[in-house]
């Protein structure tokens, strides 16, 4: 969610009722502390940070969140547990992304407080498990609680999550074609007009793939695999293009990242109309689910 999950969308979510995330990306720490004092000044309901550990600048930007106390980190691609003493010193919640169940039970004996499963359905990078399949091994698994991604984005999702033992989910692509979030508009037309099969995992040679809409780009990646391109070449291929797809609407050359419940989603909606929805369907699913059984 870097580059979509801007401080207007974390304190819209927040504001909602749920807990928005800025999404760090590869920010410097200086731009990190503008998001932040910006939600800040949105929201006085708490909200979180997502750190990729693989960023360059992830020692700076961590120290931000310390020192914005910042109410929850969620971090991706890699072992969060050099930074949890500094983080649970001022009282941060630390929830990795995990793609594997012997992640989970390697990240649970650092002292995080919850994982979050994430399943290949989800866009961006992604692993090679389900949700379906993820969720329950890992809450099998682990102690702490599980909050379940990839591949929801309805109450039906949050109530299947739910089935398979998670405590929570976490959305994306939803609200990424919400009013509040800033991407650009043929970004969000793109969500809009995709099918469940509008999306490809692409660039896995270079050991970090991605789910995005199949375009221009990916074509390209597939037939620069082929030819024997190496990882470095590939790189240099999607160097930029996530910011060129969010932020410049180029959604033929960018990287439209987003996952396959895109194509559940026909309408761009507020935030607040979005949470509205999942909360007072959940019941009418669950209720659903007892007449029918």
């Amino acid at each position: 969610m870097a580059w979509v999950a801007t401080a207007e969308l974390a304190a819209a979510v927040s504001n909602a009722g749920g807990l928005g995330l800025i999404g760090a990306g590869h920010m410097p720490p200086e731009a990190l502390k503008i998001e932040i004092k910006k939600a800040k000044a949105l929201t006085d309901k708490p909200f979180g940070v997502n750190i990729m550990l693989m960023s360059p600048f992830v020692k700076e930007v961590m120290q931000v969140v310390v020192d914005e106390r910042v109410a929850v980190v969620t971090t991706g691609a890699g072992n969060p547990g050099e930074y949890i003493p500094a983080l649970k010193e001022v009282g941060t919640k630390i929830i990795p992304v995990v793609a594997s169940v012997a992640l989970a039970k390697r990240l649970e004996r650092v002292g995080i407080d919850a994982i979050i499963a994430e399943g290949m359905e989800s866009g961006g990078h992604v692993g090679e498990v389900t949700t379906m399949a993820l969720v329950p091994q890992v809450v099998d698994a682990v102690s702490v609680p599980v909050i379940a991604a990839g591949g929801i984005g309805d109450a039906r999702g949050v109530v299947a999550a739910l089935a398979l033992g998670a405590q929570g989910v976490q959305i994306g692509t939803l609200f990424a074609a919400s009013v509040e979030c800033t991407a650009h508009s043929n970004y969000k037309a793109a969500i809009i007009k995709a099918k469940e099969r509008s999306t490809v995992v692409s660039g896995a040679i270079t050991g970090h793939p991605v789910r995005v809409i199949a375009n221009k780009l990916t074509r390209e990646f597939a037939e620069m695999e082929k030819q024997g391109a190496t990882v470095e070449e590939l790189d240099r291929l999607g160097a930029g293009k996530l910011r060129a797809a969010i932020r410049e609407g180029d959604v033929e050359y960018g990287s439209v990242m987003v996952g396959q419940v895109a194509g559940l989603i026909n309408s761009i909606r507020t935030v607040d109309e979005i949470m509205q929805d999942i909360v007072q369907n959940v019941p009418k699913v669950i209720t659903g689910l007892t007449q029918n059984m």
